[in-house]
C-alpha cells in the first residue's frame, strides 16, 4: 500500500500531462471565483444606484398654506415644487451642511430659512433638501459621504458644485426649481454643467437668514430653473420690489477677451446673442470690451495681488488676481465663522475639501482691509462700466466638467478655468443670470449676463424677453452649421465669386447673382458671397432678398461692415428708418470713419426728427 501510494504520487510528479490538467483545473476555479466576485461587485453597484439621481440627502414635505378663495389673487408659485440645499434650515430638522459630523454636532433648527418661508407663502411646496459639497466648498459636486449626484444631461461627468443636488433635482425634472447658495460660483458652475438656467441675485438683496454661512461677504441665495418664466416668478417672490424694474433701453457689453479663453466658435456663443437682441426692441448697438484691461485700469488696489498672479493659459492676469482676492476673502470669513468647530470636531472631509478647509483655518494674512478695498473698487468700476442699463455678457466659465469618479485631484489649472469668470459677479456683489446654449464637442456651453448691483428685476426681465429668441437663433445656427469644405470647392467657389464680381462691375446684376449663388452652393460658410449677392439684389430693387443675404453674412461674420451697410440700405428704402439707423451705427462702431455710414446716419437722424 505504501508502495502504490508512493507510485501514484510519483506518477503525478513525473507526468507533465497531469500537471497541465491540474493547472487548468486550478485556473478554472480562479476564473469562476473572479467572475463571481465581479458579479457580486456589479450587483452591489446596481443596488447602490441612488434614487432620484442621488440629488436628495433628505426627503420631506412642507406644504404651502391654502390658496385664498376668490377674488383673492392666485399665489404666484401655486402648484410648483422645489428643493433647497443642505445648508438651509428647516424647523425641526438638522441642516447637514454637506457633512455628517456637522449634522451630528448641531441641533434641530428652531426656525425655517426666510427664503423657504417666502416661497411657501406663495404656494410652492418644498419636497426635500439636496446634496451639496461639504461646508459649501468645492466645484465638482462630489461628496465623500453622500456620493455624487448623477448629471442628467451627461451622466459620465460631474454635476458641478457646491449646489450639485439642487441642480440635478431640477435638471432631472424632480422639482420645478431649487434653491442654493452661491459664494464662489456654487450655483453658476452646476447650472452650466447641467444645462440649466440660474439666477444669482445681488449680494444682500435676498435675506440669507436661516442659512449656514460660508463667507457672508460673498454668500447669496439663488435658484435654478428649466423654464425662464419660473426663474422670473421665483424672482418676483424673493426680490424686493425696488430691485431694478423695467428700463426702456438696454445695452449688451461683450467681454471679448473672455470669449477668446472659451475656445468655442463665436457663431455658437456671442453671435447667437447678438443676433437675438438685434431683432428685439429696446436694445442699443452692443459694445465690446477687454474686461481684463478694464479691471487693471480701474481697480488700483488690485496691483499688489497681480504681482503674485500667474496668467491664465492664453488669458488675463487681472482676472486671476481678482479670483485670488475672492478666494482669500472666502478663507478669511470661513475661518472667522467656523475655525473653532473645525479644530474641536476635526470632521472627516474629502481630500480636496479638506485642503480648502485647512487653507481657510490656517489663513494668516494681516492685510485684510485690502481685500475689502478691492471689492469696493471693483463694484464701483463695474457700476461705472454698465451704468443703469448695461448688461455684461461673458461665458459662465472657461473650462469643462471632469469625468465622474476621476482619480485626478483638482489641478490649479482646472480651478483657474472654473473660477476665471465667476469672480466678476461674486466679488462685486452684482447680479448674474446663467443661460445654457447647448453643447460643443460634447461639452456644455453656458453664457452669463451680469447687471449692476440692485438691478435684479431688470436683468431677470431681460432674460425672459431674450430667451425664446435665443432659442430660435440656436436652431437657426444649427441649420447653418459649418460643413466641411474640400480644397477643390474652395478654389471653384472663389473663381465663381470673381466671375460674379466682374459681372457686377459691368452692371450685369442678374448674371452676378447667378455666379454668387453657385459659389454659395460650393461653400456656404463664406460671408462675402452672401454680402456680394446682397449688393446685386439691391441694384435690382429686390430688397427683401438683400436683407436676408445680409442676415446670413452677419451670422457668419459679425464684423462684416459691408453687410451692415447693405442691410441698412435695404431697410431705409422700405422706410424702416429706425432699424436702418441701427445697422449704420453698427458699421460705424467697426469703422468710425466710414463715409457712407456717417452720411446715412446724418440723413436718417433728420428723417426721424
Amino acid at each position: 500500500m505504501d508502495s502504490s501510494a508512493r507510485s501514484g504520487a510519483g506518477g503525478v510528479t513525473g507526468n507533465p500531462r497531469a500537471w497541465i490538467v491540474a493547472g487548468i483545473a486550478v485556473a478554472g476555479v480562479i476564473v469562476v471565483a473572479e467572475a463571481a466576485r465581479r458579479r457580486r461587485r456589479w450587483l452591489r453597484g446596481k443596488c447602490t444606484v441612488p434614487a432620484d439621481s442621488g440629488a436628495f440627502c433628505e426627503r420631506l414635505e412642507l406644504a404651502p398654506p391654502p390658496q385664498p378663495p376668490p377674488p383673492a389673487a392666485r399665489q404666484l408659485l401655486s402648484g410648483l415644487t422645489f428643493a433647497a440645499s443642505d445648508n438651509f434650515e428647516i424647523e425641526g430638522y438638522v441642516a447637514g451642511f454637506g457633512n455628517p459630523d456637522w449634522k451630528r454636532t448641531h441641533k434641530a433648527a428652531s426656525r425655517t430659512a426666510v427664503a423657504v418661508t417666502m416661497l411657501l407663502k406663495q404656494g410652492a411646496t418644498c419636497v426635500g433638501r439636496t446634496v451639496m459639497d461639504e461646508l459649501g466648498f468645492g466645484v465638482t459636486g462630489e461628496n465623500l459621504h453622500c456620493g455624487t449626484p448623477i448629471n442628467p444631461v451627461s451622466p459620465t461627468v460631474v454635476p458641478g458644485g457646491s449646489c450639485s443636488g439642487s441642480a440635478v433635482a431640477v435638471s432631472a425634472q424632480l422639482v420645478d426649481f431649487a434653491l442654493g447658495t452661491d459664494t464662489t460660483g456654487d450655483l453658476r458652475i452646476p447650472a452650466s454643467f447641467c444645462g440649466l438656467l440660474c439666477f444669482r441675485p445681488s449680494h444682500g438683496v435676498v435675506s440669507t437668514l436661516g442659512t449656514i454661512a460660508n463667507s457672508q461677504s460673498l454668500d447669496t441665495i439663488g435658484w435654478f430653473a428649466r423654464d425662464p418664466r419660473v426663474l422670473h416668478r421665483v424672482g418676483d417672490v424673493l426680490l424686493p420690489a425696488a430691485s431694478g424694474g423695467l428700463k426702456e433701453k438696454k445695452q449688451l457689453v461683450f467681454a471679448d477677451d473672455c470669449f477668446e479663453l472659451l475656445k468655442v466658435p463665436k457663431q455658437k456663443t456671442m453671435h447667437i446673442i447678438e443676433n437675438a437682441v438685434h431683432t428685439l426692441p429696446g436694445y442699443q448697438p452692443p459694445k465690446h470690451i477687454n474686461i481684463g484691461q478694464y479691471i487693471s485700469s480701474n481697480v488700483p488696489s488690485l496691483k499688489e495681488f497681480c504681482q503674485h498672479a500667474t496668467k491664465l493659459q492664453g488669458g488675463i492676469s487681472a482676472l486671476k488676481a481678482l479670483c485670488a482676492v475672492m478666494l482669500l476673502l472666502q478663507r478669511y470669513e470661513f475661518k472667522a465663522n467656523h475655525e473653532d468647530w473645525v479644530n474641536t470636531v476635526k470632521p472627516k472631509l474629502g481630500l480636496d475639501i479638506s485642503t480648502r478647509v485647512l487653507q481657510a483655518v490656517n489663513f494668516t494674512d494681516d492685510n485684510i482691509k485690502s481685500l475689502y478695498i478691492v471689492r469696493n473698487e471693483w463694484r464701483a468700476a463695474l457700476k461705472n462700466l454698465l451704468k443703469d442699463t448695461g448688461i455684461l455678457v461673458l461665458p459662465t466659465m472657461a473650462g469643462y466638467p471632469l469625468k465622474r469618479n476621476s482619480r485626478k485631484r483638482l489641478s490649479p489649472e482646472f480651478e483657474d478655468r472654473m473660477y476665471a469668470f465667476v469672480c466678476i459677479a461674486a466679488l462685486s456683489g452684482c447680479c448674474q443670470a446663467t443661460v445654457p446654449l447647448g453643447n460643443h464637442s460634447d461639452h456644455p456651453i453656458s453664457l452669463s449676463f451680469v447687471a449692476p448691483h440692485g438691478s435684479d428685476k431688470f436683468l431677470l426681465r431681460a432674460i425672459l424677453d431674450m430667451y425664446s429668441t435665443i432659442q430660435e437663433q440656436l436652431v437657426f445656427a444649427s441649420k447653418l452649421a459649418l460643413r466641411p469644405v474640400i480644397n477643390n470647392d474652395i478654389g471653384a467657389s472663389e473663381l465663381l465669386k470673381e466671375k460674379g464680381n466682374n459681372s457686377f462691375k459691368i452692371k450685369e446684376w442678374s448674371k452676378a447673382i447667378e455666379f454668387y449663388s453657385e459659389a454659395i452652393k460650393l461653400n456656404d460658410t463664406n460671408a462675402a458671397y452672401y454680402s456680394n449677392r446682397a449688393a446685386a439684389y439691391l441694384e435690382l430693387g429686390r430688397f427683401k432678398q438683400a436683407e436676408a443675404d445680409c442676415d446670413k453674412a452677419l451670422l457668419l461674420d459679425k464684423k462684416n461692415v459691408k453687410a451692415y451697410l447693405r442691410r441698412g440700405t435695404a431697410k431705409e428704402v422700405v422706410l424702416n428708418y429706425q432699424e436702418a439707423l441701427q445697422d449704420f451705427r453698427h458699421a460705424l462702431a467697426l469703422e468710425p470713419q466710414n463715409r457712407a455710414a456717417l452720411a446715412a446716419e446724418k440723413r436718417l437722424q433728420k428723417r426721424l426728427r
